[in-house]
């Protein structure tokens, strides 16, 4: 069946700042567009990396302006908007899988997302590598892929 990708930020951030599952992010760009989420989080994600000094000013700047790229000009970007409605909806997602509300905004989208496109005979991908969010998906049905812990040929599989 085949497949569309969308991505958290833990993932997505895998994408602009060199770390475990880097390989695999660019592998997935190379194959796929993606619809990704929560650009402010990956901004967080960047900012947090050149506070605590594992990324350079220079580096913070440039995986700035390539995430700005990305996001505003990019065709084979689909953007979710977060809505209050998305988040009323998400809410009762928290609780039973211990997840915070961003995370439950990524999964309630992921899971209306999926829903669509089965459907249409397609599959979601939701890729991240937040252990709850993976957990949560999982036990939701959705297929997952982790750049963290799986391998290119795993993401070739579902490609």
């Amino acid at each position: 069946m085949p497949s569309a990708f969308f991505l958290d930020s833990s993932a997505l951030g895998k994408h602009y700042v060199p770390e475990q599952g880097t390989a695999e992010m660019a592998h997935l760009f190379a194959k796929v567009p993606a619809n990704r989420l929560t650009v402010m989080e990956v901004v967080s994600i960047l900012v947090r990396r050149r506070n605590a000094g594992t990324i350079s000013a220079g580096d913070f700047a440039a995986a700035l302006s390539r995430l700005h790229i990305e996001m505003i000009y990019s065709a084979a970007v689909t953007r979710v908007q977060a809505t209050d409605a998305l988040a009323l909806r998400a809410v009762p997602l928290i609780e039973p899988y211990s997840i915070n509300g961003t995370d439950a905004m990524v999964l309630r989208s992921a899971l209306d997302i999926a829903a669509g496109m089965r459907a249409a005979g397609l599959d979601l991908v939701l890729v991240t590598s937040d252990r709850r969010l993976l957990r949560a998906a999982k036990a939701e049905g959705l297929t997952t892929f982790d750049p963290e812990t799986q391998s290119t040929t795993d993401l070739d599989a579902l490609i």
